[in-house]
This record gives structure tokens, sequence and C-alpha cells, in this order.
């Protein structure tokens, strides 16, 4: 396989930021708010439920190439409290598709308007949900060349699913993460700080809403009457997220889904684009040594970008979104050298996609 360390092209060096966007704080607002209309335009867009336990399913929208077997399969996973629906997932599937991958915008349990498919609450460890939905596209829809990404809790969740494969199928090929919050406890920690109450403020409250109405879907399973005394993430993971997925605590659902812990165990070729000034993703995270010495791990981190951010001044052939860019460039590149699809079609450069 081809180590994600030769594209050359993905050096941080790169990554421009426009002089008005240095701060951390308004990248990553300007990034979430920027007006980015009808990014699906012409392209194909199917509604599909995958079983991935007894009693849970999760909603993915799929657009597929004619011919999907012949084409890339680009899964993409979203951050806490994010959707299908989220910017970036809209941005990288436009981009993904034009340049001839099929690609699997999935929302994880209860997200994007999904809370009646499921008795349960999502959270940060459900690698099984992931690799149901691989392992069905791979088995039932023959899809042999299948990329991962995923952002923020949604990129842990990839690296997680990553460390504890080990050896991975010949049909995975990459994962891809963008800010993942590989230490979420650490992350709880700066979300907590005065400087980031906005974040924090609408992480809880959203949370809040999602489970006011998984107990009017269910009633009787969660205790509504709990949450107008929580008032951190913390608490709201330690009353709900933790005991509904098994946790004992806030603590123990923190330590046992950070993807940290399983960096070492990463085979396949794996690639993390991180900013060094994003304002809950603490870079001391990344200073972690499996990072440094696992081979398979390329990890690019800009100075900017705030979290999921990374616009970028004008450039000449591509839009604003670098971080959207290096990820197709990315499969593109190790499409074309590895020939993970031989019979496939010539892909075309992503950045002839329409205007």
């Amino acid at each position: 396989m081809l180590p994600l360390a030769s594209v050359k092209k993905l050096h941080p060096q790169a990554y421009m930021p426009p002089a008005w966007l240095r701060h951390p704080h308004a990248m990553t607002l300007v990034s979430r708010y920027w007006p980015r209309p009808a990014l699906l335009q012409g392209i194909p867009t199917d509604a599909r439920l995958f079983t991935v336990s007894p009693d849970s399913k999760v909603l993915g929208w799929c657009h597929w190439q004619a011919n999907a077997r012949r084409h890339p399969t680009l899964i993409l996973l979203h951050g806490l409290e994010g959707c299908a629906e989220s910017q970036y997932m809209l941005g990288l599937t436009r981009k993904a598709w034009w340049a001839g991958c099929n690609v699997i915008r999935l929302n994880q349990r209860n997200c994007g308007g999904s809370e009646h498919l499921t008795p349960t609450l999502y959270n940060g460890g459900l690698t099984g949900d992931v690799w149901s939905v691989i392992t069905e596209l791979s088995s039932q829809d023959g899809l042999r060349a299948l990329w991962l990404a995923g952002y923020s809790m949604g990129g842990n969740l990839a690296l997680l699913l990553a460390g504890q494969l080990g050896p991975p199928p010949p049909f995975l090929k990459s994962v891809m993460a963008v800010c993942p919050d590989i230490d979420p406890a650490a992350c709880v920690r700066a979300l907590e700080q005065r400087a980031n109450w906005i974040y924090h403020y609408h992480f809880v409250r959203s949370m809040k809403g999602l489970v006011r109405r998984k107990a009017k879907l269910f009633p009787g399973k969660f205790d509504v009457s709990r949450l107008p005394a929580i008032r951190t993430l913390r608490a709201m993971d330690d009353a709900f997220t933790a005991p509904d997925g098994g946790y004992e605590s806030a603590e123990d659902y923190y330590n046992q889904t950070g993807a940290r812990h399983v960096l070492a165990n990463i085979v396949v070729p794996t690639l993390i684009v991180t900013a060094k000034d994003d304002p809950f993703m603490p870079y001391r995270m990344f200073e972690n040594p499996a990072l440094t010495h696992n081979s398979h791990i390329t990890v690019i981190a800009t100075e900017h970008g705030g979290h999921c951010g990374f616009l970028q001044r004008g450039q000449p052939d591509e839009d604003r979104y670098w971080a959207e860019n290096r990820l197709v460039e990315c499969i593109l590149e190790q499409v074309k050298k590895e020939g993970a699809l031989r019979r496939s079609p010539i892909l075309p450069r992503w950045g002839t996609l329409p205007k």
C-alpha cells in the first residue's frame, strides 16, 4: 500500500490562511457558517438504513457513481452533535463525487432526524456501527476499495476502529481524520474553559434537546428531570451518555473511547490533519509517541486552521476549503499509485468539478 507520507502536497506549509482568519475562533465559526448553497446539486442521492445492532439502525445518504463497484467509495463520519447535513460533510461529498468516488454520508445514531431508529444514544466508542456499515458495503454491494474519513469525534471514531482492527481487510484502503479528539477528557477540559464557552454551551444545549426528544419516543428510558441542573458536557455525559453506553462514568467513557490508546496498533495507511491553534483539541494530544513511531500514520499539523476550519487564501485551481481538497487529493493519489481499482475508468482531477 502507498504510504500517505509520500503525497508531497500534504506538507503543512502548503496551507495559507487569510490574514483576517488567523484567530482560531474566527476560523472555527466562519468556516461553520459561511454560506455554501447547492453543494449537492446534480449529484444523485439515495437514503439507506444500515442495521448496526438488533434494535438499532443508522441512516446513510448514498451518492453512487454509475457502475459503483468500479469506483472508490468514501464513508464520512461527522462530529459531536453534527449530522450528515453538516457543511463539511456536504462539501467533501461534492468534491469526492465529482472526482469519481461513491460517497456515503453516515449519520451516527439519532443524528440527522433518526432518533426513532434506536432506543440508545450515540457515543464516541460505537466503532461496531461503522464496521457494520463497512462490512455490509463490502459483502452485499461488492465494493472492494473503501476509504473512511471523519471529523472531530467522527475522526476519533475512525482512528479507534483502525486501531481495534489491527491488520485491516484488503477492501479498507485508508483512514483519514480531521481534528480528531483522540483524548476526549483533554478536549472536554478545554471546552470547559471560559474562552470556549460558546462551543460548550452549544454542545450542552444540543445534547439536552436530543435527550428530550428521545424521552418522548421511548417513555421511561431517560429521566429528563435531571436536565435543568446540568450545566456542563461532563455532567451530561456522566448522567446520560456514559450509562446508556455501558460505561461506569464520564471519565471511564472518555478513557475507553480515546483513540490515543490504539494508535500504535494502526497498520492501515492513515492521515491525520489538525491545527495547532484548535480551540478545544489541545495540540499536545498529538505529541503522542505512537504518532511519531508508527510509519503507517501521517500527521499534518498546521499553525492555523481552528477546529475543522482550514479556510485558505484564494488559489487559482481550487476553492477555499483546504482540508477537504487534501483528503480528496489523498484518495486519488492512492488510487493512482496503488492501483486500488485497476479496471476503474480514469478519475478526473477533482479541481474540474462544476463551479
